[in-house]
Parts: structure tokens; sequence; C-alpha cells
């Protein structure tokens, strides 16, 4: 890590802003695993053990909403109180400790949803303030790396803590991790103006922003719809995993343990890499590659051979944060500062919500066709969202950091009056390049 990160770390805020996610998602990923087992614990159903996934997973659809939140005040101070409020919110649940006690588990776990919706956005946003632009492909990759790390530990830990102290033990842990995570962010020092809209009426309309301010530019949009179409085909490749595991392999379902934890050791490998690659490669051919490694090794899933099985976990894990890394450094850097919140919580929607949609459409196709022909239609989808990465025939490649005239500001406009009169043009011309360059207090954290 020290030759890929060391150049991210040594960045003061950088640190503390990647210690904030890491100390949080490590407590997430805890809660995720622990909810499940304590809802079937508590009742016996299978279906409410679902549940809770799905009371997490449900505030996603509306990203766009609550993405506006994180546009109408400065975002620091925004994670500082949103971190604390969930690790308040948690508290409820030590007096969890009975079946009839579920439903105000479900309700907690729906407030934990809205949050973390809220503290993706609201992080997105503020990496344009505290990262460096020539570091964000390093600090995405790391961030990555990060959360698919704490997919390998945290779970097993707050496992062990739910046998030996029941939901109270791992309640306790993620509300710790959540403070942590605010104290971190509190200790950051970065510039933060406050929001043209701070103070404006809410508005629905206003969640529309984000998604206009996605589908104005064509690369950023072709990266999320490929990103969306990946997470749908990763979704179909989870539904299969156990028919992987027992008509394919002939072993027993916790074999697919294994391949989950080869499949997250390619995902970290990924996310290290993913910054060095970035800066030598577009960030539509870093995601066009990692879209086809990804289809490669769910096409190899087919193989009922364990060696080869292994290999397509690692080549599924090392593929998969690609489009996911390429296309939110492509959202932070393309998409104005005022929009950059509610534009994340959409990019973030539309990336995750067909994952969820797929899983449950995966699952019935199951009962309908063998699972070797729902991977191999799958792995072929992945080529076709690989190639949706790339500009048609005919289209014209965007500039990197190209913004469309009509999300411009007024300097960037040149009026009829300007066009005919040559010092009005030279001076739209100065002002523009100005606002190119920036004020000096948006140049990186101080």
């Amino acid at each position: 890590m020290g030759w890929v990160g060391g150049r991210v770390l040594r960045d003061r805020e950088v640190a503390f802003y990647l210690g904030g996610v890491v100390v949080s998602g490590f407590g997430s990923s805890a809660m995720a695993l622990a909810a499940g087992v304590w809802a079937k614990s508590l009742t016996g159903s299978d279906s409410l053990a679902a549940l809770t996934t799905f009371c997490v997973w449900a505030p996603l659809l509306a990203g766009p909403l609550i993405g506006t939140v994180a546009d109408r005040v400065r975002r620091r101070p925004l994670l500082v109180l949103v971190n604390l409020g969930m690790g308040l919110a948690l508290l409820p649940l030590l007096g969890v400790d009975e079946k009839d006690d579920v439903a105000l588990l479900f309700v907690v776990l729906t407030l934990y949803g809205v949050g973390t919706v809220l503290l993706d956005a609201a992080e997105a946003a503020l990496v344009a303030a505290a990262v460096p632009e020539p570091l964000r492909g390093d600090f995405n990759g790391l961030r990555m790396t990060a959360n698919e790390g704490m997919k390998l530990v945290a779970p097993l830990v707050g496992a062990g803590l739910f046998v030996r102290f029941g939901g109270a033990g791992v309640v306790l842990l993620d509300a710790a991790t959540f403070v942590l995570a605010a104290a971190a962010f509190a200790l950051m020092r970065v510039s933060e103006p406050v929001p043209s809209a701070a103070g404006a009426p809410h508005r629905v309309a206003d969640a529309t922003e984000g998604m206009r301010g996605l589908w104005a530019r064509p690369a950023l949009r072709r990266l999320v719809l490929a990103g969306a179409a990946t997470m749908g085909v990763a979704g179909l490749n989870g539904a299969a995993v156990y028919a992987v595991v027992d008509a394919g392999l002939h072993r027993q379902p916790a074999f697919a343990g294994v391949l989950y934890a080869v499949q997250g050791c390619g995902s970290v490998l990924s996310g290290l890499c993913a910054g060095p690659l970035l800066r030598r490669v577009p960030e539509r051919a870093f995601a066009a590659a990692g879209i086809a490694l990804f289809a490669l090794g769910v096409g190899l899933r087919v193989v009922p051979s364990v060696p080869v099985s292994l290999l397509a976990s690692a080549l599924v894990g090392a593929g998969l944060p690609c489009v996911l890394i390429a296309a939110m450094t492509a959202v932070q850097r393309e998409i104005p500062a005022e929009l950059l919140g509610r534009s994340a919580a959409t990019a973030n929607t539309l990336l995750f919500a067909p994952n969820a949609l797929a899983l449950a459409a995966g699952a019935g196709l199951l009962a309908l066709v063998d699972h070797r022909v729902l991977l191999l239609v799958a792995a072929a989808a992945g080529a076709v969202a690989a190639a949706v990465c790339f500009p048609g025939r005919g289209a014209r490649p965007d500039a990197a950091g190209s913004t469309p005239p009509s999300l411009m500001g007024p300097e960037a406009v040149l009026t009829p009056e300007a066009a005919l009169d040559p010092e009005a043009a030279e001076d739209v011309g100065a002002r523009a390049t100005k606002a190119e360059e920036g004020p000096p207090e948006h140049q990186g954290p101080r």
C-alpha cells in the first residue's frame, strides 16, 4: 500500500477523511451481517432476516432527493452531525431482546439506510474540496479497497460479538465507530463556501438537477449507464453463486464464503491499482477493461472446476470495482460543486439499484433455467456494458472536465453584443479563463 497510497495519506485532510470512511465502514459492515442474524434468532423467519437488508437498501431509491440536503449545507459539518446522529439512532436497539421488538429493528435500520445514503452523498461531494484532483483516483481506489477490506473482516467481528454478547455488543461497536468517524471529519481543515442553495425552499424538482447534471455530459452518462448495467449483471452473478457451489462444484453451501473471500481479495488489489492506472489511461478505458475482466470471470463460473472457480472469483472481484471508481471519479471532476451532492446520490442510485433488482430477478430465473445459461447470458451482457463506455461511431469524445453550455456561468457565454465588440469579447474570454482557474480556496485543502 505504501507505493500506491503513500502520496494520498501524506495529505493531512485526506488521511483524516479516509480514516473517517474506514472506521464508519467497519461498523456498518459488522452490523450488516449481525442484523440479519439478529432478526432470524428473534423470529426464526428467513424472510424477516432478509428484510433487514431491504430496510438498509430501500432508501437508496430516494437517493436523488436525499442527496439535495448535501448541496444545501456545508458537507464537513453535515458529516459530523449525521455520523453522531446515526450513532444515537442505534441506541434504542439495546432494548431489542424478544420477538415483539423486531419492528423497532426494522425502523432503526431504515433510518440507518437513510443516513448511509446521506453520508455517501456528502462524502463524495466533500472530495472536491478536500482531495486535490490529481489524487482523486487514488483516493477513490483506496476508499474502495478499505470498504472491501472491511467486508472481509468486519462481518466476522460482528458475528463473533453477536454470539458472545448478543445484538447489544454489535450496536455499541457500530455506535462507537460512528463517533470516531465524526471525530475524524471534525479534525479536517477544509475551506467550504456557504452553498448558494442554503436557505432556499426544499423542492422535489431540485432532486432532478442531479440527473440533468449527469445526463448533460455524454461521457459521464456512458460511464454511469455502463456501471448500472454491470451492477445488474453482478446481481445475476450473485444470485447464481450458490447454484455454482452446489450443482457445479458439488460442495457444501459454506464454500460460497471461500469464493467471496477470494473475490474480496481481487477487489482490494483493484482498488490499490486504480489511482496509478487512472493517471495513465482514460476513465472510459479503465472502466471498459474492468467490466471485460468481470464478464470473463462471470463466464468462467460455468466451468465445474474449483481452481477455475477461484480464478473466476478473483477476476470478478478485480474487475467489478473499476467502473464504480471511474464513474465516481468522473462525477467528482465534472459536476459543479453546487450540484455534486445530489449528482453523487443520483449516480449511486443508478449504479446500485440494479444490483438489488437483479438479485431478486436472478433468484426467480434460477427456478426456470440452468444456472450456466444465466451466467453465460450475464457474461454477454457484461461484454455489451464494456462497449457502452466508448462513444459511438461519429460521436466526439468529451474533453475531460467539459461543462455543457447550459450549466456554465454567465461569464462563459458570448452574447451577440460581445461578438460584435472585440473589447467586450476579450473581457468575456478573460473572465472565462479566470473562472476555469478557480479561486485560491478551491485549489485543494489547506
